[in-house]
């Protein structure tokens, strides 16, 4: 991305995919850097708030495994020039203690800020 420039529909879906892809490969340190300081996550637990650190230590740790995800109904809202929103449905294909289980999930989202060096960086994540 270009110094100061905003960040398109295009590299706002690509890093929501590298956080997914990343969940599929139990990538603890990619998941945490495309987490925000603080992450927002909903799941069979219910809301939760996980900081960055453990975000990556739950990625890869547990009896579970992302096999396959695809995002639909996309939207990418960027409401100022450093700021991005993505909400999507995820379907998601997981195996969890031994248990095959396809899921779909709406109204996922996640955001972005904009730095001054034209890098993009995660502010918030749910899953």
């Amino acid at each position: 991305m270009n110094a100061h420039a905003k960040p398109t529909k295009n590299e706002i879906v690509n890093l929501e995919k590298s956080y997914w892809d990343a969940m599929k490969a139990k990538d603890g340190r990619r998941t945490s850097e495309l987490s925000g300081k603080t992450a927002l996550v909903t799941g069979a637990q219910g809301v939760m708030r996980i900081e960055k650190a453990k975000m990556g230590k739950m990625t890869e740790e547990g009896n579970w495994s992302l096999d396959s995800y695809a995002l639909d109904d996309i939207e990418v809202s960027m409401p100022s020039p450093d700021v991005a929103l993505i909400a999507y449905t995820v379907r998601q294909s997981v195996t969890m203690n031994g248990s095959h289980k396809i899921c779909e999930q709406p109204t996922v989202l996640s955001g972005f800020a904009g730095q001054k060096d034209g890098s993009v960086t995660p502010t918030a994540r749910r899953s």
